[in-house]
């Protein structure tokens, strides 16, 4: 089994700070490359003047913990492409995986703030759906084509790449038929390409059966994270269905879905509580307002007015808060009930005291990861 970790920076009230939390999510990667994780994952928010989210670039943050580890992979969770343009996000991811060494894992999202959104990109905004997600998928084309290619163009609904009538005539460089006609440029080369060629394992945060079927069908890895077990049993069986029909053979249940799960870990289960409670639900709140409760009911279960949010409600649905002993067993149950394959531990919600985390991931990691150690052989394998 792999183990990695999600980290989702926020200080309430506490932006003063800033460059302290910085460090601390540095602290914390070290810990985790040293106790063995696979990989460390980076969100990217904007204009959180709340505290809430602080982290406007994963690819930045993950340039400096490339730099301070060999052997963690980085992640983003997910870099928001539809606020890029696609050329320069494809050179930076790039740029990342080869000063990684090639330890790059792409996760990509379409977004769902609208204050992000319209401020960055107007038209990745969430209020027309469809266009969002028109956008995500001929960005998605345009990155592959940049990385896999070493001349490539394109011609779509948002972009052309290389825009036509740009003549060339430099005598270092000939005007040759890879990327010119007539004089004219045709065709662009990615400079550098990434260092894991076709280009890096690509994931997505997803949710909907459309977005589950269209990351399967395309070979995009998933991440999941709220619903309790009766409800991600459907859609890990989608993704397998389609990934199977996608690549002609029989999908093992787990295999390319990583799941997000809230854990914390303490010597007692009222002590984890103490700790946990008031981070945890700081973060339900701040994205339920947005998201609803809706992610969060059992299968055939629905939402009506009588759901509460409340940390109890959390904790029979999809968290992992407790005792050693605790979490594992509700690891062995999600592996048992959907093929668990990958965990990300996401400890480091807003407002949690830095050695509480730090604590917790040592407990995780001497007294849970060793439980589960056997399944965990190729871990360096990242498709």
């Amino acid at each position: 089994m792999r183990f990695s970790v999600f980290h989702g920076q926020g200080a309430p009230g506490d932006l003063g700070n800033y460059q302290k939390h910085m460090q601390d999510a540095r602290e914390y990667a070290l810990a985790a490359e040293a106790a063995g994780f696979w990989s460390a994952w980076y969100t990217e928010h904007h204009f959180g003047h709340e505290g809430q989210e602080l982290m406007p670039n994963p690819i930045l943050m993950g340039v400096d913990i490339a730099a301070r580890t060999s052997t963690l992979r980085i992640g983003q969770a997910a870099s928001i492409v539809t606020f890029w343009h696609p050329l320069r996000l494809a050179e930076d991811l790039a740029l990342l995986d080869q000063l990684s060494g090639g330890r790059l894992e792409v996760g990509v999202g379409r977004g769902i703030y609208g204050r992000e959104a319209v401020n960055l990109n107007p038209a990745a905004d969430p209020r027309d759906q469809q266009k969002n997600r028109a956008l995500f998928e001929e960005t998605m084309e345009v990155l592959k084509k940049a990385w896999s290619n070493e001349f490539f163009s394109h011609k779509g609904e948002f972009f052309e790449f290389p825009v036509p009538g740009v003549q060339w005539n430099h005598p270092l460089s000939p005007a040759t038929p890879e990327f010119t006609q007539d004089g004219e440029i045709t065709k662009l080369s990615l400079v550098p390409r990434p260092l894991q060629q076709p280009g890096p394992p690509l994931w997505q945060v997803i949710d909907s059966p459309r977005s589950i079927i269209n990351a399967a069908s395309e070979g995009t890895q998933a991440i999941f994270w709220m619903p309790p077990v009766s409800e991600l049993k459907g859609r890990f069986e989608l993704y397998r269905e389609k990934a199977s029909e996608a690549q002609g053979r029989e999908v093992p249940l787990g295999e390319g879905i990583a799941l997000v799960r809230d854990v914390y870990v303490a010597d007692t289960m009222e002590q984890a509580r103490r700790d946990f409670e008031e981070a945890v639900m700081n973060t339900y709140h701040w994205v339920t307002h947005w998201r609803g409760l809706g992610n969060l009911m059992e299968q055939d279960e629905e939402l009506t007015d009588a759901h509460t949010l409340d940390f109890d409600m959390l904790m029979e649905r999809n968290m992992l808060v407790g005792t050693p002993e605790y979490v594992r067993e509700k690891i062995e149950e999600l592996q048992h009930e959907v093929g668990l394959e990958h965990m990300m531990l996401w400890t480091t919600h807003p407002g949690l005291k830095h050695e509480n985390a730090m604590r917790s991931l040592e407990l995780f990691s001497t007294e849970v990861m060793p439980h589960f150690a056997q399944d965990a052989g190729a871990a360096g394998d990242s498709r």
